[in-house]
Order: structure tokens, then sequence, then C-alpha cells
């Protein structure tokens, strides 16, 4: 009667250890599904925006500054904003505003 009371407790250790790991799976999966995968897309969003990106579009930049691309290096852009040209590194562009028109 004893050793049967110990296989019992040995399956139930075991059970719980695959019971253990199914939770930690599924969170897992929802941790990459709802916070990993979005923020992948916006990053390819971003970065096909800024390789979209020419000479003469408008841009408006992290720190607020609203411009117009006048130059492109490789990992940055001089805008005019206002006459005075800034440089800006290309990670700094949140959004373009399209072409200006005069």
């Amino acid at each position: 009667m004893y050793a049967g009371m110990f296989f019992a407790q040995e399956s139930a250790a075991g059970g719980s250890a695959a019971g253990f790991l199914l939770p930690l799976v599924i969170m897992g999966g929802l941790f990459y599904v709802l916070l990993i995968l979005p923020q992948r897309r916006r990053q390819q969003k971003m970065k096909v925006m800024r390789s979209s990106i020419s000479i003469g579009d408008e841009v408006l930049t992290s720190g607020g500054i609203i411009g117009t691309v006048v130059g492109e290096r490789e990992n940055e852009f001089t805008i005019d904003i206002g006459g005075q040209n800034v440089r800006v590194v290309k990670r700094a562009i949140l959004e373009k505003l399209g072409d200006r028109e005069e």
C-alpha cells in the first residue's frame, strides 16, 4: 500500500510540471503577440516612411520641429526651418507631412 502512494505522488509531481510549463508557454505567446509583433510592425512602417523621404518633403521631428528636407546623408537629414539649416538623425523624423507647396 505504501508503494502505491509513492507512485501516485510521483505521477502527480510530473503532471504539475506540465501544468506549470503550459501557462508559461501561453503567457510567452501572448506577450509575443500583444507586445512584440505590434512593435515590429511600427518599426517597419517607420523604416519604410523614412526611406521614402526625399529632398523637398516637409517633415516633423521628434522635437516638434517642422521643416523641409534640403539634404540627405547616410544617417541624417538636413532640414530647413525658416532660413536655418539643421542636421537631424533619421531616427528623429516622426512623420512625413507631405510636399511643401509655395
